[in-house]
């Protein structure tokens, strides 16, 4: 369905509400299996965190931040249009307006997240 429906802006959020969800998700797991390995072997959970530290560690920590920040930012979208209806005619430019946010403040988190990656 995703292939062949041509929604617009609505769809794509719904898409992208879900996928970061998933993504969520999959991290939790993870850091519960990564903190189980602090009493359970210490050995492997320092080699966890050099690749934390690493390049593709950063990586994957930017899209994580990603994934939650643009969750958090569209849930408080669907929240807006939840406790006021009237807003549902305005979800495109909410929308648009959870990118722009996104994007002047992910930006900038995702340099602080990688430069240490770059020994800066």
């Amino acid at each position: 369905m995703l292939l062949r429906y041509r929604g617009s802006e609505g769809m794509l959020a719904w898409a992208f509400h879900r996928i970061s969800g998933i993504g969520i998700w999959a991290f939790v797991v993870l850091h519960v299996i990564d903190i189980y390995l602090v009493g359970g072997n210490p050995e492997a959970y320092d080699e966890i965190l050099q690749i934390y530290a690493s390049l593709p560690g950063r990586i994957l920590e930017i899209v994580l931040g990603g994934a939650l920040f643009y969750h958090a930012l569209n849930g408080m979208r669907i929240i807006v249009m939840d406790f006021w209806p009237a807003m549902t005619v305005h979800h495109k430019r909410l929308w648009y307006i959870n990118w722009v946010i996104f994007l002047v403040v992910g930006i900038p988190g995702a340099w602080i997240i990688i430069k240490p990656a770059f020994g800066m």
